[in-house]
């Protein structure tokens, strides 16, 4: 496989609600907050992983494209698409599998040499998002808020188990820069899936909490290489195609 090119793909995320993706707290301190989201270990200020963002992308296309049913394990977990199955076969299936795999890697290890040829390396690379300077230079009490939360019984109608759950704001803008390796006979499919998918993560959410409301964001000013596609990319609808 030749590599011809690395697209670009920046521009940034803007919280329209409350964003939180945990932080893996090991404990919680009597009076603290019961989930942290996740912060830089040296500035201690809030970003989001590349991994969140691939992951739901990913998750995303997957529902999008009708993966999920044939990617069910033997304990009944859905499981990122593995293109080297033979999808009842159903060769469109199998082939928007490929596309998926080839974007973002393949599920599992590829075994047979036609297929690990066909799908080649993985192509997209979701770098963290961090927040852009003008939320960078906020002091750290403004870009977190705490969400007091509980359960409500269905038969005395009180709350129970309150719960505190820290949030960014809504209205904090990160960077992002997505890059996206062209090989030789790649075509402009594999960008459009991606854009795709960036599109249906703005009809979803972002980390947790998503039926709640939290996690809704927007893209602005993207680009790709240097030049403008936001028209572009604001014309995409995602359930056409």
């Amino acid at each position: 496989m030749k590599l011809e090119k690395i697209v670009t793909i920046s521009g940034n995320i803007r919280l329209l609600s409350g964003l939180h993706i945990g932080g893996g707290d090991v404990a919680m301190k009597i009076g603290g907050i019961d989930r942290e989201v996740i912060k830089h270990p040296v500035t201690g200020k809030p970003y989001i992983p590349g991994s969140s963002l691939k992951g739901k992308v990913r998750s995303l296309l997957e529902w999008r494209e009708g993966l999920v049913g044939y990617n069910i394990d033997a304990k009944g977990k859905g499981r990122p698409t593995d293109a080297t199955r033979d999808y009842d076969a159903n060769e469109e299936a199998r082939q928007r599998a490929v596309r998926i795999a080839k974007l973002f890697g393949n599920g599992k290890t590829v075994e047979d040499e036609k297929m690990a040829k066909e799908l080649g390396v993985t192509r997209v690379r979701f770098a963290d998002a961090v927040l852009t300077p003008e939320f960078e230079n906020k002091p750290r009490s403004e870009l977190s808020e705490v969400k007091f939360e509980n359960s409500i019984d269905r038969i005395t109608s009180r709350a129970d188990n309150p719960r505190q759950t820290e949030r960014v704001p809504g209205g904090t803008v990160f960077d992002f820069e997505i890059t996206l390796k062209r090989f030789e006979g790649d075509g402009d499919e594999l960008v459009e899936l991606l854009l795709r998918g960036l599109r249906l993560l703005e009809m979803d959410a972002l980390g947790g909490s998503g039926s709640r409301g939290y996690g809704r964001v927007k893209f602005e000013k993207l680009t790709m290489d240097g030049e403008s596609i936001q028209p572009r990319f604001e014309a995409i609808e995602p359930f056409e195609g």
